[in-house]
């Protein structure tokens, strides 16, 4: 079962569009919260699971990607950045290999990469 949305649909992607309008530095805080909740859904859409947490504080987290569940403690699989960073890699803006490593992403566990589902189609810019 896909995880439940918290994120309007219209008001995600008009987040999106604006974040790629203003510029990673120039979108008001509220969109970019906006934008970072709605793509970290998507991700947890495209890739159902509870193998990874993926952390973008302070802004959300999320479980995706199949695997073992982790019910207690520090997961195993961890994913965890800053919302720029974040946005750059669902946009397409930066690849995975790129942000691990620059150290703009810290994953840990041998699931932990998400570069199979990187950039997402719902975050790319549109020409």
């Amino acid at each position: 079962m896909p995880p439940r949305r918290r994120t309007d649909l219209r008001a995600g992607r008009a987040a999106v569009e604006e974040w790629h309008r203003a510029g990673p530095e120039g979108a008001p805080r509220d969109v970019v919260r906006t934008a970072v909740r709605f793509t970290l859904e998507e991700l947890a859409a495209i890739a159902p699971g509870n193998a990874v947490e993926v952390r973008v504080p302070p802004d959300g987290a999320v479980q995706a990607v199949e695997g073992p569940r982790h019910t207690r403690g520090t997961p195993p699989n961890v994913v965890e950045t800053d919302p720029a960073t974040w946005l750059a890699l669902v946009a397409g803006d930066l690849t995975w290999a790129d942000a691990v490593g620059q150290a703009r992403v810290r994953a840990s566990g041998e699931r932990a990469d998400l570069s199979p589902w990187l950039p997402l189609a719902a975050a790319r810019r549109r020409p």
